[in-house]
């Protein structure tokens, strides 16, 4: 069976500098914000290109402490709107809505499954105060479009970064610094994957990473002092220890991706599938491959039968979902659309030329009828 993503198999390449690691965050007795967290947020900050990187305890709180600084900082308040994709997971949409924000959700591309910038203007109001711009499977969403926009409005603009890990934009920004503040997720399955959850802030603003440092620690501003309410946060010490391991190695990795992209999307030729489209496979980091088809759940059950697995991201859309069960009446038929045809399929920097040229075939071998 080829798995789509086997972690174990990912993460013993880096196991002696794992132990050292681990050997050095025990013998040091320093155990939450200590070195490792200071040294990763330098050398995150420097791969990204920002001033600033805030470890955070996982994607979602890094968002959330975006928006909650600014509120803090008076740049936002209770109520404001935040326009976000309607094809995103989840958490993206959790993060504005859990701070007191309104989410008001917006179609995306149909070829790119990032924000549609045409979209995105025509619900703009006098309470629009954000975007938050999702960079989706690994390729920037539009970004020369939407600093327009913000520019144009007034707004901020957002990064949720979980999947773009090194991703570049055309003028050579990296994912992160494309922004007023980036959210990055480091779950296990990310193109930077800790062992456990994980996360971080990227910015430029100085006010709000000042604000993001005290709010991930209760709101202190030392020992038994606090000058804000906060929360408790942080970015794991040893997590840091092993992100900084496998930084060294992301742009390798990301190569060996984007030459796994490069094969099935010259490869893989069905006319039942629809293929990706990408620009320019540089500014890619294929934190997934998304294909496509009328057929999806027929051909996820004909891969797994010849021994190959996919997965699906996401099958309920936001607005189908109980948990925002006040957006159940809105049509969004292109992003409908998107979760009922998308389909994942294997791409991880440890698959072997024998198991893609596997999963071309079998993708070039289904028949939808």
């Amino acid at each position: 069976m080829i798995k789509f993503l086997d972690l174990k198999r990912i993460n013993k390449q880096y196991e002696v500098e794992f132990q050292k690691s681990f050997k050095n965050f025990l013998c040091s007795g320093s155990y939450v914000l200590g070195n490792e967290v200071t040294k990763f947020e330098e050398e995150f900050a420097l791969y990204c290109g920002t001033k600033y990187c805030k470890g955070i305890s996982n994607g979602l709180d890094a968002l959330q402490l975006i928006f909650e600084g600014y509120k803090t900082l008076g740049v936002l308040k209770e109520g404001d709107e935040v326009i976000v994709p309607a094809n995103t997971y989840i958490a993206t949409v959790l993060s504005v809505s859990n701070t007191g924000l309104i989410p008001v959700l917006a179609e995306p591309d149909i070829k790119t499954y990032n924000l549609d910038p045409k979209e995105v203007e025509k619900i703009i109001t006098k309470r629009t105060k954000a975007i938050l711009g999702v960079h989706l499977y690994g390729s920037l969403y539009n970004v020369s479009a939407l600093e327009t926009i913000v520019k144009k409005y007034n707004l901020l603009l957002i990064e949720d970064a979980a999947q773009a890990h090194g991703a570049v934009n055309i003028d050579g920004r990296k994912a992160g610094n494309v922004s007023n503040a980036a959210a990055f997720s480091f779950y296990p399955t990310k193109n930077l994957g800790a062992l456990g959850d994980a996360g971080a802030v990227t910015t430029n603003d100085g006010a709000l990473a000042s604000v993001i440092t005290r709010m991930r620690h209760y709101g202190r501003t030392s020992s038994y002092e606090n000058d804000i309410k906060g929360h408790n946060c942080r970015l794991d010490e040893i997590q840091a220890a092993f992100l900084r391991v496998k930084l060294k190695y992301l742009d390798t990795n990301n190569n060996k991706r984007r030459y796994i992209a490069r094969r099935y999307f010259d490869s893989i030729k069905n006319k039942n599938i629809k293929i990706p489209s990408y620009k320019d496979f540089n500014q890619h980091v294929f934190h997934l491959f998304v294909i496509r088809s009328e057929k999806r759940n027929v051909l996820k059950d004909y891969l797994y039968s010849v021994g190959i697995e996919s997965f699906i991201h996401y099958p309920v859309p936001v607005h189908k979902q109980l948990a925002y069960k006040e957006y159940k009446d809105f049509n969004f038929p292109i992003t409908e659309q998107i979760h009922n045809e998308v389909l994942s399929l294997p791409l991880n920097p440890m698959m072997k030329d024998v198991e893609i040229t596997r999963v071309i075939d079998a993708v070039n071998a289904f028949s939808s009828i």
